[in-house]
C-alpha cells in the first residue's frame, strides 16, 4: 500500500511539471511517512493575500510528517485553473484545496471533484453546496467595521474620503464597499468623493492617489480594501509632502510591511485583520481525511481591528505560545432555551452525548423558553467558574448585561443554534449553528421551482417564536427570493412559536379567513407544519395535495409526514451541534481564536426522496 502511495505521489508531481502547473510540495523527506496528498489550486500569486495563503499553508503542513501538498497557480484564468483542478483529480489526491478565480465558472469543477474526494473552498464561495467545507471572510461586515471606524475618526468634524479596491467585479470587492457605504452613508457629513482601482497592488494604488491629491483639495481619510494598497496612497501623500490624511487598511498580516507593523509605525490608522484560511484549511483537512466527528459546512472567520492603542497586545497574543489547557478536566456550563420540539430535543441530546465523548463535565439546565431563566441560569455558571458557557438564546435581544458579566469574570461564551442582536461580537468567542436566513431562500426555492402554474399562490406562513433568530431570518430569507416571483403572496403570517399546538392553531385561524383560497403553507418548523396539517385535515382538505406544505427542521415527524403524502418539502436545520460545540471548547483552551460563526452542513429533502432519505436520517 506505501509503495503504490509513493509510486502514486512521484507521478503525479511528474505529470503537473510537465503540463506546467508549477507544483511545489510540503517538504517530506520520508515518502514512506505520507498518507495523503492534498491538491491546492490557487487563483493566482500576482495578489500579497494570496501569497501569503500559500504560505500559511504550507507552514502548517510541515508540521505533519503524513501529508504532501501540491500546489497549482491559475494566473487569474479560469480555463487554466478548471485544467489543473482536472490534471490533479486524473493523478487521485485524497483531498481539493481550491481559491477559485471566478465563482460561477468554477462551480461545475468544484461539483465534478466533489463526487470523487473531500473539497475546501477558501475566500471565494462557489453557487451551490457541492463542497466539503466553506472558509472565508463576512467581507460585508468587515467592510460595515471599517466604515464605522473611519466614522469615529472623524467626528463631528466630518470629511471628505475616498476609497481604494482590487480588482473590478469581484463578489468579494462588491460586498466589502457594501458594508462600508451602508455604514459611511448614515452621516450627512461624511462624503465618499471618490473610488479608484488598484488591483491589489501598490504601486497602482500609489499612482491612482498621485492623482487624486491633485483633483481634491482636502482627502481626510483613505480606506483601502487591502493593507498594501494603503500603503501605496501613503507614499503618494508623503511624496506631495501631504500630512494629515489618516489611512485605514484591511488584511492586518504581520511582517514587513504588513499591516501590523504599519499600524505599529502610524503609517496606517487601522487595519481589518481578513484572515486567508490557509493555516485552518490544513487543520481540517486532516479532520476531515481522519473522518473526525464535528466537521461544519461553513466557517466564517473574525476579522479584529488593529489601532495603535491595541496593535501591542493583539501582536503578543498571536504569537505567545498559549498554554494548553486541553488535558485538564473542562467543566461547560449549557443554557438550554427548552423541549418545545422534537428538534430541540434531538439538539439537547446531541449536546449531551458529545460532551461524554469529549471528556467534558456539562452542567445543562433548561429555561423552558423563558429568558429571565437563562439569564439566572447563566449566572450561576459565571459564580461557579464554569470554564466555558454556552447558550441557545430564546430571544435575540437582552444579553448585553449577562455577557458583560462573563467576560468580566473571564469566562469564554459560546452561542449555540441562535444569534444575539445588537451582533458584538466582543460578548462571545463564535457562533455555531445553521444559516436561517439560508434555510428560508431554501423553501421559497423549493415553491417556486415546484411548477405551481396559478396566477396567484397564496401562502399562509407560520412563524416561529417572535423575536427569535430562526423567525426572524426564516421569514427575510424567505420573502428575499418570493419577492421576485409577484403572483407568489403571503396572504396571512402569524406566530405559532415553534410549537405543534401553537401551528394548529394559527392554521385554524387562517382557515377561518381564506379557506379553500390557501395554496401554501410555510412553517418555520415541523411542529407547526404538523400541527397545520391537523387542522386542515379538521377543516376537510387534504394536506400535502389541496394545500402544499414546506416546513423547515427535517425530524424523524417530518418525513414520516411526507412518506404519508400529507408534508411536500422539509428544509434541514440540523440539530446535531454537539461535537462542533465541544471541538470549539477544546479549540478556545489551547488557545485558538475561533472564527465569528461555524455554520452546520444541511440539505433539503422533498417528499419525492423522503422514503430513502429516511434511511439515513439521525433524529
Amino acid at each position: 500500500m506505501l509503495k503504490a502511495k509513493r509510486s502514486m505521489i512521484f507521478l503525479l508531481i511528474m505529470m503537473i511539471m510537465l503540463t506546467g502547473c508549477n507544483p511545489q510540495s510540503s517538504q517530506v523527506s520520508n515518502s514512506d511517512q505520507v498518507k495523503f496528498v492534498i491538491g491546492v489550486s490557487q487563483a493566482n500569486l500576482l495578489e500579497p493575500w494570496r501569497v501569503i495563503m500559500n504560505e500559511e499553508i504550507k507552514e502548517e503542513a510541515l508540521k505533519h510528517t503524513d501529508i504532501r501538498i501540491v500546489f497549482t497557480d491559475a494566473v487569474q484564468n479560469s480555463e487554466k485553473q478548471i485544467r489543473d483542478v482536472g490534471e490533479l483529480l486524473e493523478q487521485g489526491i485524497d483531498l481539493l484545496i481550491i481559491s477559485p478565480n471566478d465563482s460561477a465558472e468554477l462551480t461545475p469543477i468544484v461539483a465534478k471533484a466533489y463526487k470523487k474526494i473531500p473539497v475546501i473552498v477558501l475566500d471565494r464561495a462557489v453557487e451551490g453546496y457541492a463542497y466539503t467545507l466553506y472558509i472565508g471572510p463576512d467581507n460585508k461586515s468587515i467592510g460595515k467595521e471599517a466604515g464605522q471606524y473611519i466614522a469615529e475618526l472623524l467626528g463631528n468634524a466630518g470629511g471628505n474620503v475616498v476609497e481604494i479596491q482590487g480588482p473590478a467585479g469581484l463578489p468579494s470587492l462588491r460586498e466589502r464597499s457594501a458594508g462600508f457605504r451602508e455604514v459611511i452613508g448614515q452621516y450627512d457629513n461624511i462624503r465618499i468623493v471618490d473610488t479608484v482601482v488598484a488591483d491589489w497592488q501598490r504601486d497602482k494604488a500609489e499612482d491612482e492617489m498621485e492623482k487624486l491629491l491633485q483633483q481634491y483639495q482636502k482627502i481626510d481619510v483613505v480606506f483601502a480594501h487591502s493593507d498594501y494598497m494603503a500603503l501605496g496612497a501613503y507614499k503618494a501623500a508623503k511624496k506631495n509632502g501631504i500630512n494629515g490624511i489618516k489611512f485605514v487598511g484591511v488584511d492586518g498580516f504581520a511582517g514587513t510591511n504588513g499591516g501590523l507593523q504599519l499600524v505599529e509605525k502610524g503609517i496606517l490608522q487601522g487595519t481589518f485583520t481578513c484572515l486567508t484560511g490557509g493555516r485552518e484549511a490544513i487543520q481540517y483537512a486532516l479532520d476531515i481525511l481522519k473522518h473526525e466527528k464535528g466537521i461544519p459546512k461553513k466557517i466564517i472567520s473574525r476579522s479584529n481591528k488593529i489601532t495603535l492603542y491595541n496593535v501591542m497586545e493583539y501582536t503578543k497574543a498571536a504569537n505567545e505560545l498559549k498554554k494548553d489547557n486541553s488535558k485538564k478536566k473542562v467543566v461547560l456550563g449549557f443554557s438550554q432555551l427548552g423541549a418545545e420540539s422534537d428538534w430541540r430535543k434531538a439538539n439537547s441530546q446531541s449536546i449531551k452525548s458529545a460532551a461524554i465523548d469529549a471528556g467534558i463535565e456539562l452542567i445543562f439546565l433548561e429555561a423552558d423558553q423563558k429568558q429571565e431563566m437563562q439569564i439566572k441560569a447563566i449566572r450561576s455558571f459565571i459564580a461557579q467558574g464554569v470554564d466555558v458557557i454556552a447558550f441557545s438564546p430564546v430571544v435575540e435581544s437582552g444579553w448585553d448585561e449577562v455577557l458583560e458579566e462573563a467576560k468580566m469574570a473571564g469566562i469564554p461564551v459560546l452561542l449555540s443554534d441562535r444569534a444575539i442582536k445588537p451582533d458584538d461580537n466582543s460578548l462571545y468567542a463564535t457562533f455555531i449553528g445553521s444559516d436561517f436566513l439560508e434555510e428560508g431562500r431554501r423553501a421559497a426555492r423549493w415553491l417556486v421551482g415546484n411548477g405551481m402554474t396559478m396566477p396567484s399562490v397564496n401562502i399562509v406562513q407560520l412563524e416561529g417564536t417572535v423575536g427569535s433568530a430562526p423567525a426572524s431570518d426564516r421569514k427575510k430569507g424567505f420573502a428575499e427570493i418570493i419577492v421576485n416571483y409577484p403572483e407568489f403572496q403571503v396572504i396571512y403570517s402569524a406566530s405559532g412559536d415553534f410549537t405543534e399546538a401553537g401551528g394548529q392553531e394559527i392554521m385554524k385561524s387562517a382557515l377561518a379567513i381564506y379557506g379553500n383560497q390557501i395554496h401554501v403553507v410555510y412553517a418555520h418548523n415541523d411542529d407547526m407544519a404538523l400541527g397545520a396539517i391537523k387542522a386542515i385535515e379538521e377543516y376537510g382538505l387534504k394536506p400535502g395535495k389541496d394545500i402544499l406544505i414546506v416546513s423547515v427542521d427535517a425530524t424523524a415527524a417530518a418525513f414520516k409526514g411526507m412518506m404519508a403524502g400529507k408534508l411536500n418539502c422539509t428544509v434541514e436545520c440540523n440539530p446535531l451541534l454537539g461535537p462542533q460545540l465541544m471541538q470549539a471548547v477544546k479549540g478556545l483552551l489551547s488557545g485558538r481564536q475561533l472564527p465569528m460563526r461555524i455554520i452546520t452542513s444541511e440539505g433539503v429533502f422533498p417528499a419525492e426522496t423522503a422514503r430513502q432519505d429516511y434511511l439515513n436520517r439521525r433524529y
